[in-house]
């Protein structure tokens, strides 16, 4: 897995660092520019690193058309029946509300970035000085899209969903071949929401591995176990959809995380970065008041100078300021003891005349 650091904006990405929490704003400001605003600062009262944006328009990502092949018709969709152009018609965010809301993110301390999913977009992010650019899961085989973002040279994250592993090849030598050097991979299953079964947590490393890249999770699970997850297994970016609350509706709403969820998702994700340390086995500095009560050899019926140690006076018990528990068998084996002893006397080895030199 690489090493390697990623500044994006004032914030440190990697996996010496806690994970960089990004909140999806997508769709869920209802067409409502105060609502936008109102998720931006809670994104920022959860704690999250960054908020993000898209960017496009429904004549930017589509046609208007009502053919079968424009119709989302797969009836487990949340957007079931709805034709593409009228779905991001309702979902996008508009370009004129784009800069308010990223001068608000920033003036609260949030990261403020975007999706752009085509050449337009790009130009018009880079207007607003963005400081990092997303790629969606459903344009990382747009190979000329990640070549003009790639180009500005400015950190890179691309969502893994729906790519198999040669494609991934391709938009990594892609991107890095015209200008990226920074670049974040985001694991990612492209269902809304996403099975828990399907996540697939386990190729975050071998992900990393073999591309070389830092990797994240684009998690659209219910809940935070996935992405909790994820972190243990490497995962240095968690990005979640965030609304105000699932029962205002909005079309990503259903999978998306409220405020306290998110919250919760910034706290824990900590702990579980925090929890990886490193691998040594050697007994924590936490543990050392805890080490006196582990078991050790103690004297449990007074014994006389002289007289032989058995298991029936001495034991081991908590604790820990006698001899290890490993010492009885040699200790009982025609060990005696050196001056008289009384019950609760921890054993030491002056105590202890043995049977033969050790």
């Amino acid at each position: 897995m690489t090493n390697s650091t990623i500044t994006i904006a004032n914030k440190l990405v990697g996996p010496a660092h806690p994970p960089f929490i990004i909140a999806e704003l997508s769709g869920n400001h209802n067409g409502s520019l105060e609502r936008a605003m109102a998720i931006v600062k809670a994104a920022a009262d959860a704690g999250a690193d960054a908020i993000k944006l898209q960017t496009y328009t429904a004549d930017t990502m589509t046609i208007r058309s009502d053919k079968p092949e424009f119709t989302i018709s797969d009836p487990k969709s949340l957007w079931y029946g709805k034709t593409l152009y009228d779905l991001y018609e309702e979902a996008h965010t508009p370009w004129e509300w784009h800069k308010p809301l990223i001068d608000y993110a920033q003036s609260l301390g949030l990261v403020a970035f975007s999706t752009p999913f085509d050449a337009t977009s790009v130009d018009f992010l880079l207007s607003l000085n963005v400081p990092a650019f997303k790629i969606a899961s459903f344009e990382n085989t747009d190979i000329p899209l990640i070549c003009r973002v790639a180009a500005t040279g400015k950190p890179l994250i691309i969502s893994a969903g729906t790519a198999t592993i040669d494609e991934l090849h391709q938009a990594l030598d892609a991107a890095r071949a015209a200008g990226a050097k920074d670049i974040i991979l985001l694991k990612c299953t492209s269902a809304y929401p996403a099975p828990h079964s399907e996540a697939n947590l386990r190729s975050i490393p071998v992900l990393s591995e073999k591309l070389g890249v830092l990797v994240g999770l684009s998690d659209h699970t219910m809940g935070i176990g996935t992405s909790i997850a994820a972190v243990a297994l490497g995962a240095c970016v968690i990005e979640k959809h965030f609304t105000l609350a699932r029962a205002d509706g909005g079309v990503d709403s259903a999978f998306s995380l409220e405020p306290y969820e998110l919250a919760e998702l910034v706290r824990e994700s900590r702990h579980a970065w925090q929890s990886l340390g490193s691998a040594d086995y050697a007994p924590t500095s936490s543990e050392d008041a805890s080490r006196i009560y582990r078991r050790s050899l103690y004297v449990v019926k007074p014994i006389k100078a002289g007289e032989r140690f058995t298991s029936e006076n001495v034991r081991a018990i908590r604790p820990g300021y006698g001899l290890p528990p490993g010492e009885i068998e040699a200790i009982i084996q025609g060990g005696a003891a050196t001056c008289d002893l009384a019950s609760g006397t921890a054993l030491k080895q002056e105590h202890v005349n043995y049977p033969q030199a050790r």
